[in-house]
């Protein structure tokens, strides 16, 4: 995912800086380069051989290492990162580098970069609270920095409170979500739907499908990364949300319907990738159903066509996608439907064709719209998601 960026990864001086190794491992899993600068403090937790053996390169500490006679080090590092990373990043650390300071390899190599810096604060609670530490991180971000607030926790001195380094697995989220993808969608704000619904026939029984969430998150994520701000509208799902969206939970298709009705004005996307019910019982039992002998009958309602209504609600420059899975007359199906609900596109899929199915890592999807149709070839869902962002862009006339 971070093929062919430099991200330079600093550490000083704090307990935390264990955690700075599976980041880094996590860091060079994704193909990134990474280069390591610690401070003479950060030495006595960890030693540089632990990040050399991750990297392949030099971990840098000292400024006037005279392995670098030829050229002035902290300069050419600078020049070729995309990325600056400080965790943990001490108080003294953020103070120096709030106010201009450099004396030691760290700091002199991240004042001379121009690129995106994130920094991860890790100290006692009363270091944290005090209220020049949180002027010192005001002014990073007052110079562009992203400050990734601290876990609350028991510290290393014995006290609770927030001071904790993030688990490696965010910071490197953190990372993705700077670095990642270009940013095309920046300003925007998108609106996905996700997963199943449920429909109560009881207060124990409720009717669903199959739907996992994955192809609806993976279109939030993609967004997210894209620069858009994200919210998501998901049902019952398998899988976890991605970070840095805002999650709206529902269950059944009437509080989906709500819930769109309420945000979706002012998104300039809408991806209504939920699988939602399109029949509801017409009188949920107060009380649970017992057992009885002979066949069963459950009248049903029909449920609120939310993409119809999104069609018939739009504002103007508004880019509606619906989805449509079938099993049998695809084309034809999704075709009427892309009519019938006066939205930009659908992306239809054949629930019997091989990777397209519910719950699977992988979809096969065709783009629909007014002008043409697109077959898309079997690829991960991640991979499916940007393809759709790309096709809603172009829709959108960028």
């Amino acid at each position: 995912m971070l093929k062919g960026k430099v991200v330079l990864l600093g550490v000083t001086g704090g307990i935390a800086a264990y955690k700075a190794a599976a980041l880094c491992s996590a860091l060079v899993k994704t193909n990134a380069t990474v280069e390591v600068v610690m401070t003479k403090n950060a030495t006595e937790f960890i030693a540089p051989l632990t990040f050399e053996q991750l990297t392949g390169n030099k971990c840098l500490v000292d400024t006037f290492d005279r392995n670098f006679v030829h050229q002035v080090e902290h300069i050419s590092l600078a020049r070729r990162t995309d990325l600056v990373m400080i965790a943990p990043a001490t108080a003294n650390v953020c103070a120096k580098l709030a106010h201009g300071l450099a004396d030691d390899m760290l700091t002199t190599t991240v004042l001379a970069c121009k690129c995106p810096k994130l920094i991860a604060p890790a100290m006692n609670t009363g270091m944290w609270e005090n209220p020049v530490t949180q002027d010192n991180l005001q002014t990073l971000r007052h110079y562009g920095w992203e400050v990734i607030a601290p876990d609350s926790g028991r510290l290393a001195c014995g006290d609770v409170g927030a001071g904790k380094l993030p688990e490696p697995e965010l910071l490197l989220e953190h990372i993705i979500r700077a670095l990642a993808m270009p940013k095309d969608l920046a300003g925007k704000q998108v609106l996905v739907t996700a997963g199943a619904t449920c429909e109560a026939l009881d207060p124990v029984r409720f009717i669903t499908n199959h739907s996992s969430g994955k192809m609806g998150f993976a279109l939030a994520k993609a967004a997210m990364l894209r620069g858009a701000e994200v919210k998501v509208i998901c049902g019952s799902t398998t899988v976890a949300p991605p970070p840095f969206v805002e999650v709206i939970k529902v269950q059944s298709a009437a509080q989906m319907f709500e819930a769109v009705r309420e945000h979706s004005r002012e998104a300039d996307f809408v991806f209504k990738a939920a699988a939602v019910a399109d029949y509801t019982p017409a009188e949920p039992a107060a009380e649970k159903m017992k057992k009885k002998d002979g066949a069963l009958s459950i009248p049903l309602k029909r449920t609120e066509d939310i993409l119809a209504w999104l069609g018939a609600n739009r504002r103007p420059g508004q880019v509606l996608c619906g989805f449509s899975m079938e099993t049998e007359n695809v084309l034809e199906n999704s075709k009427e439907k892309l009519k019938k609900k006066g939205v930009d596109m659908i992306c239809a899929n054949d629930l019997r064709q091989a990777g397209a199915g519910f719950g699977v890592d992988t979809n096969v999807i065709t783009l629909i719209t007014a002008e043409d149709v697109r077959q898309l070839p079997l690829m991960s869902k991640e991979a499916a998601a940007n393809a759709i962002l790309d096709r809603a862009l172009i829709l959108a006339g960028k």
